[in-house]
């Protein structure tokens, strides 16, 4: 049995996507790169938005007329907000995913089956979908990237903001077992992962079901730090009202962890984040970030926007555009408001998609700026860069007779490309963390010497 994987939205998608690739493989399963070649075509669907529900509704239509003979299978959010009414063979909800191989088994069996494999046409069975808030455990996920590795703690979010459909797909907070995710750590260690990134739907509310606040966060960063073949530990997206002094001060302490802090921010106006229901006000924001500088003066602060939410104004915007300049992020993930429906925003007053579309170039001009503003800090200065498995498409296009070049990142996450002699050679530095001074070359940023 052939296969075929496609993920939209989150890196919890991609983790998971990767875990049940994993299960199906030790269940016999062969995973293939092209869905043309697949038996079964399986869709990890996304709902954060109106428009990623509309691209998993796609993807799901997309795959069926790529292989009209495989069995289609669709899990996920977009799958719990369709509340199963889903065009596939199979479904699964968030929290049923590591059932796959079982589901893949049971329909291949069932008359079901037979009379799609005859006629071409399947009933389409619809399931109820868990609603059971207790965190699936997958074991050790091995990332598909070779040197750095996703590590899922948490998954859920108790936030309700007004645009997010999360809460009803993911449901509520559910923290992964501290044993679970040392060993899984631990495991990936061992297999030559340097660097682990942690995850989870609402990161800093890890321990918040069993009555902890970021304490249990920290406690398991610090374990996370006392494991031996890990140099670097990164951090999902963060909240900032978790930033306290006490939670900034216990960070200090974890010396493996990346100066690289991704706070959601959404909007820099105080009367859209308070339509957002979005849980602090602009100080408030600035406030942490600025504590947070205190003690990482050069770390990269990257953030998310939504631009054209609901009643927005061109003052709004521009309350936004002027917080972000201030507050000098290393780069903004900018998105146009996309409806949700079921959300309390869709029910309110949108602004057009045009003036969205505007406000989201902007933002994303001001973003491209500010990436390379931020690295150009850094030029002449020694950085320490993880060298990765992968080569990106920039280090493909600079490798010839002279040499092969190959991408890495900083602890700031600044992208670099790196020279070496011959492919033998690079491979000997695949994994490994090394140091050299940063230069400008090209339109890139590059190591000189290390």
């Amino acid at each position: 049995m052939k296969v075929y994987f496609y993920t939209l939205g989150c890196r919890v998608n991609q983790y998971e996507t990767d875990a049940v690739r994993k299960l199906c493989e030790n269940s016999g399963m062969t995973s293939v790169d092209l869905p043309e070649e697949a038996d079964v075509v399986v869709i990890n669907t996304c709902s954060v938005t109106g428009e990623a529900d509309r691209k998993s509704r796609q993807q799901i239509r997309h795959m069926r007329k790529v292989n009209p003979k495989a069995i289609i299978c669709a899990m996920g959010c977009q799958v719990e907000a369709a509340e199963g009414k889903v065009e596939a063979d199979i479904i699964l909800g968030t929290r049923d995913k590591k059932l796959l191989p079982d589901r893949i088994n049971e329909f291949c069996n069932s008359e079901e089956y037979i009379t799609r494999t005859t006629t071409g046409f399947c009933m389409h069975k619809r399931p109820e979908v868990s609603k059971e808030d207790v965190y699936q455990e997958f074991g050790t996920v091995q990332s598909p990237e070779g040197t750095r590795a996703f590590v899922k703690i948490e998954d859920g979010c108790n936030n309700f903001c007004t645009y997010c459909i999360i809460p009803y797909t993911r449901g509520r907070v559910v923290s992964r077992e501290e044993e679970n995710v040392v060993k899984e750590v631990m495991e990936l260690a061992s297999e030559g992962f340097a660097e682990v990134v942690l995850t989870g739907i609402h990161l800093c509310s890890y321990g918040k079901d069993r009555g902890e606040g970021t304490e249990a966060l920290l406690r398991l960063l610090q374990k996370i730090n006392a494991i031996d073949g890990i140099e670097r530990i990164r951090l999902g997206s963060l909240e900032p009202m978790s930033l306290t002094p006490e939670f900034i001060a216990g960070l200090k302490s974890i010396n493996k962890l990346c100066p690289h802090f991704h706070l959601s921010l959404q909007s820099g106006s105080d009367t859209v984040l308070k339509r957002m229901n979005r849980k602090y006000n602009s100080s408030e924001y600035e406030a942490r970030v600025n504590a947070l500088r205190e003690v990482y003066p050069d770390m990269s602060l990257t953030t998310d926007v939504i631009c054209g939410f609901p009643g927005e104004t061109e003052e709004e915007f521009n309350e936004t555009y002027e917080f972000v300049n201030r507050l000098k992020f290393s780069k903004l993930h900018v998105f146009p408001y996309s409806v949700r429906e079921g959300t309390v925003a869709a029910k309110m007053e949108q602004v057009p998609k045009s003036i969205s579309k505007a406000r989201t170039a902007v933002l994303n001009d001001f973003s491209s700026k500010a990436e390379d503003e931020f690295a150009r800090r850094f030029v002449g200065r020694k950085v320490r860069v993880l060298v990765e498995a992968n080569r990106s498409a920039e280090a493909e296009k600079l490798s010839g007779d002279s040499g092969v070049f190959y991408t890495g990142y900083t602890e700031e996450y600044v992208k670099v490309v790196i020279k070496f002699k011959d492919e033998a050679e690079a491979k000997k530095y695949v994994g490994r963390v090394i140091e050299g001074n940063l230069i400008e070359f090209l339109t890139l940023y590059a190591i000189e010497e290390f």
